[in-house]
């Protein structure tokens, strides 16, 4: 069986019981990165043989892990922070070992767009997650086609791509559109930004911006609402 395991993404408190006996039972760890799976484990004394699996060696080691997951061995995959397969990797094992009819079992557990999102303000009885927009190739025609999108759109970013990201929201979705941006969840520094495009953009220009984000932007009708009450008033 493959186990899917979430980790924390800064507080160490929130692993889960039921994480730790997982990692305790398996036969190996299936990790991100070896070096920051092995501290991790080092701290709940959890002593494994690791694989690594990332974005450079996916493709050559997807089989291998599947053939031995099919002897009957157990396995569980773990990311560098967070639940596995959202921005990462994941997705390809975990798919892959559908298909060759292995067993897959995911537990609940820590993950950076969840908190944000509830914690933003913001309409969350329906969303779209869009993780990491494109670095170049395809990123403004993303955006472009969100541009009309109702639902409250979740997006990952880097810190030094913040306030690029912030600009272009601004241009396509308008400076009036209400977004949050969540920085360090579940750390000392944790940061939770609100208010129009126009004044985080204000804002985090005067900031020395560390730590991976998390931004929450309002759908086009709840604007559309919002304006047409203004209208009517």
């Amino acid at each position: 069986m493959l186990y899917l395991v979430p980790t924390p993404i800064g507080n160490l408190k929130d692993i889960t019981l039921r994480a730790l006996e997982v990692l305790q039972a398996v036969d190996a760890v299936i990790a991100e990165d070896t070096r920051k799976s092995g501290l991790l484990l080092k701290h709940f004394n959890i002593d494994k043989k690791f694989i690594p699996f990332h974005q450079h060696n996916e493709h050559k080691v997807l089989e291998s892990i599947c053939m031995k997951l099919a002897t009957g061995i157990d396995m569980a995959l773990i990311t560098d922070a967070g639940t596995p397969g959202i921005s990462d990797p994941g997705f390809l094992l975990v798919r892959a070992c559908v298909q060759a009819g292995i067993e897959v079992c995911s537990l609940p557990g820590a993950t950076a767009f969840v908190p944000a999102l509830v914690n933003s303000g913001l309409p969350c009885d329906r969303f779209c997650f869009e993780g990491f927009l494109p670095v170049k190739k395809g990123r403004q025609t993303r955006l472009e086609s969100l541009k009309t999108e109702q639902r409250t759109m979740v997006f990952y970013e880097s810190p030094h791509r913040l306030i690029k990201t912030l600009t272009q929201f601004k241009e396509v979705f308008g400076e009036l559109r209400q977004a949050s941006v969540s920085r360090e969840i579940t750390k000392i520094y944790e940061e939770n930004i609100r208010g129009t495009l126009d004044e985080l953009i204000t804002y985090f220009n005067t900031q020395n911006i560390r730590g991976e984000m998390v931004i929450v932007v309002e759908g086009a009708e709840l604007l559309k609402e919002k304006k047409n009450k203004y209208s009517e008033e």
